[in-house]
């Protein structure tokens, strides 16, 4: 579909998997990228629920801010916006999505991964809200996906020290759903697509 990104049908489940390996690292295009391959499939009726994905070692690892050590903190912020608003049409998925977190999500990969309604990930996934270390402000809705997940006691722990949680206390604190070996993550998180899948879909879009 798009470079380093690209979208697969199965039956009636849609998978949209970055591929800007090793750590498919966010800039304007690629969520302006994934946040149309999700209105597409939100315009076609065929497909019932949506998979987000990744290749290579990590999830998502942030966004991309290779260049600001030559910016100015204007620049910096105006960037972080662009981005952050654009984000914002991932949230408008009127189907259900399924993260499939194989590896490191960090800062705005974490927010990517809690803007699905559910998580898959494993025991070598990391989570972590680094935006505090990066001195700036949390984005990509985390403010409130992060209380609504976690509560509002491990969300501010979370913001506030930038830790970096491994999957099996992601899992136990709430921030996924689901903890399996790292070769079956996907595969189990299309599987939990394709269950949700077989519901019907007018109730499956009023819940």
């Amino acid at each position: 579909m798009a470079d380093g990104l690209r979208v697969e049908i199965h039956g009636n489940v849609g998978a949209v998997i970055m591929d800007r390996p090793p750590h498919n690292f966010l800039n304007f295009k690629q969520i302006h990228d994934i946040a149309d391959a999700l209105d597409e499939m939100q315009n076609d009726m065929s497909i019932r629920c949506a998979v987000l994905a990744a290749d290579g070692r990590s999830f998502c690892a942030g966004a991309d801010f290779s260049a600001r050590e030559s910016w100015g903190q204007e620049q910096l912020d105006a960037q972080a916006g662009n981005l952050y608003r654009e984000a914002a049409r991932v949230f408008r998925a009127q189907k259900p999505v399924i993260a499939a977190v194989q590896g490191a999500a960090i800062g705005g990969g974490l927010g990517l991964a809690c803007s699905a309604d559910h998580r898959v990930t494993c025991r070598e996934a990391r989570f972590s809200a680094n935006f505090s270390r990066l001195a700036f402000h949390q984005g990509f809705g985390l403010s409130e996906t992060l209380p609504r997940l976690i509560g509002p006691t491990q969300a501010s722990l979370l913001l506030l020290t930038g830790r970096r949680v491994p999957g099996d206390d992601a899992h136990a604190m709430g921030l996924a759903d689901e903890l399996v070996p790292q070769a079956d993550v996907r595969e189990r998180a299309m599987a939990l697509a394709q269950e949700i899948a077989a519901s019907a879909p007018l109730a499956v879009r009023a819940i």
